[in-house]
């Protein structure tokens, strides 16, 4: 019993070797009960205040990890709680900081960071480096530089991610810190809550509460703060957690899915606030990087991905990350279900679990979409897109849609002319000449392309 255990925690700190925290404080202190390899059944004891997330998040890749160690055989994995008082009090005496570690978790989830969600966990690349090297630096000089961080990006690609790493990082360097770590819908809600609370008990106390909850932080981190447009008494309350913070070196952290001018319905006050820092954008993965987070996801799942494989896909999903790992575990969890001797991870597997994701690629994109989504974004009427008029407000964005045009289909540019009004080729050529080169040094129109890309792909 305790060799295939023992075999089964070797494999998981391979697997899992660049993250020794997650072995530590989830793995290692499981503890095997029998080993049934007749019906090929594990049971592990796991401390009660694990117990729940060991199950929820970590079930699966044990079971993974013990179906390979029995040679392919699938391994029903079963997790109970510690119940046996002599050894729970021997623990107590000689795992001080197996206790420690306990109540440091609870701590963390008790702020609303999540577990794993660090920086370890997180694949560097050319489309996030400037965000990992200023959210790093961030979390070990909070507020003294950097403040507020505002971390903008598309759907899926990471921003929340790297703001609860901030805040994991920065409670290993400081423990008895005061975070919280909290979507802007969720400080909405809380504050509707205390001024609910306030006007039927006849007295401020829970607006004071709610005050003293964000004004007495040492970090704040808060996510899709777009979600604050039009939310006037938020905004107003969010504003005095800033004054309350940030002048006293107390660390801001934001995300968000457009730069700061591009907020919507937001005080100017406050987009003046958080324009005062550092804006740092992460953009959709390259294919460097979609390779490595396939391969980095595939480990952490306690899954063999060959290399080859990552590639492929990495090659016909390129919106997101998490489109990226929505696919990786359609395929994990098809193979799960396959005979032992054929779970193998193959080209041919993933093109046949992935075919309706691949389906989904350029030639699916009409110029007729595009037109319409870009019209719809820069708030213009499609028939300007056909016009003759030239104004900037209705230029730039034909000439945008022109350029992605020509990216996201396979027409010829007298085609993609012809669909706009009858144009010359050269004039389609000028737009997607003038729009791929102000890209390359204009920050705001390469993030409005991705956000654009994005909302075209669907």
């Amino acid at each position: 019993m305790h060799e295939f255990w023992t075999a089964c925690l070797n494999e998981l700190k391979t697997l899992i070797k660049h993250t020794p925290g997650i072995y530590n404080t989830w793995f290692a202190p499981l503890e095997p009960v029998s080993w049934d390899p007749e019906h090929a059944k594990l049971v592990l004891e796991a401390p009660l205040p694990k117990l729940s997330s060991v199950r929820s998040k970590y079930l699966g890749t044990i079971q993974t990890v013990a179906t390979l160690v029995n040679k392919g055989v699938r391994v029903e994995v079963v997790i109970n709680a510690i119940t046996d008082k002599d050894r729970e009090a021997a623990e107590a005496d000689g795992k001080k900081t197996s206790s420690v570690t306990d109540a440091q978790e609870r701590r963390r989830e008790e702020t609303g960071l999540l577990p794993g969600l660090t920086f370890e966990n997180y694949v560097n690349g050319n489309a996030n480096q400037l965000a990992v090297a200023a959210a790093e630096h961030v979390a070990s000089t909070a507020g003294s530089q950097y403040n507020p961080l505002y971390i903008y990006g598309g759907v899926g690609l990471g921003k929340t991610h790297l703001m609860q790493a901030i805040g994991h990082r920065y409670l290993d360097l400081h423990p008895k810190a005061r975070v919280r770590c909290i979507s802007a819908q969720d400080f909405i809600n809380e504050y509707t809550t205390a001024v609910r609370e306030s006007a039927s008990k006849g007295g401020p106390q829970s607006l004071q509460r709610f005050d003293e909850r964000y004004s007495n932080l040492d970090l704040l981190l808060i996510d899709d703060v777009q979600s604050l447009s039009g939310a006037k008494g938020s905004q107003a309350q969010f504003f005095r957690a800033f004054e309350a913070l940030v002048p006293h070196n107390k660390q801001l952290v934001i995300t968000s899915d457009t730069y700061t001018r591009g907020l919507k319905d937001i005080e100017p006050r406050l987009i003046s606030r958080l324009s005062q820092g550092l804006s740092v954008a992460i953009e959709p993965p390259e294919f460097e990087m979609r390779t490595a987070i396939l391969l980095n996801k595939a480990k952490s799942m306690g899954v063999e991905l060959p290399d080859e494989v990552a590639a492929f896909i990495a090659k016909r999903l390129k919106s997101n990350v998490r489109e990226l790992e929505g696919a990786l575990q359609q395929v994990v969890a098809y193979q799960q279900f396959q005979p032992a001797a054929d779970r193998e991870i193959t080209i041919d597997v993933a093109k046949r679990v992935l075919r309706d994701q691949f389906t989904v690629s350029n030639t699916m994109i009409t110029i007729e979409t595009i037109q319409k989504t870009v019209a719809d974004y820069y708030k213009i009427k499609v028939a300007d897109m056909h016009s003759k008029r030239r104004p900037a407000n209705i230029a730039l964005p034909r000439q945008i849609a022109m350029y992605l045009a020509k990216e996201l289909t396979q027409h010829s540019l007298p085609e993609i002319g012809a669909n706009f009004g009858g144009r010359d080729h050269t004039t389609v050529m000028h737009a997607v000449r003038k729009i791929s080169q102000e890209r390359m040094g204009n920050a705001e129109l390469n993030h409005e392309l991705h956000v654009l890309e994005q909302l075209i792909r669907g």
